[in-house]
């Protein structure tokens, strides 16, 4: 199934977290983190968004760190993604 989000909106698939440490100590799903490391799916028009215009400055491919708790989860096609506003995007991994 194709999406396509709105206005400033991006749709992130989240990069999987190791699930061993650095030290090589295994963890289960319940103790590693909400990734924060995502892959850019899809990505809005932009435009005047609260009387701002708006650029997007992201794009389908990027790998992205967004904030933690940002945006909200859906699953599509058997896929969690994640919707969220481009502002709560912190960077971009060259």
């Amino acid at each position: 199934m194709k999406i396509k989000p709105l206005f400033d909106k991006v749709v992130l698939e989240a990069v999987e977290a190791d699930a061993k440490t650095k030290s090589g100590i295994v963890l289960p799903s319940a103790a590693q983190e909400k990734p924060s490391l995502a892959r850019v799916l899809a990505v809005g028009p932009g435009g005047i968004i609260d009387g701002k215009e708006i650029t997007m400055q992201v794009k389908v491919g990027d790998k992205v760190l967004y904030s933690k708790y940002a945006g909200s989860e859906f699953k599509l096609d058997g896929k969690e993604i994640t919707i969220l506003r481009q502002s709560d995007i912190l960077a971009i991994i060259g």
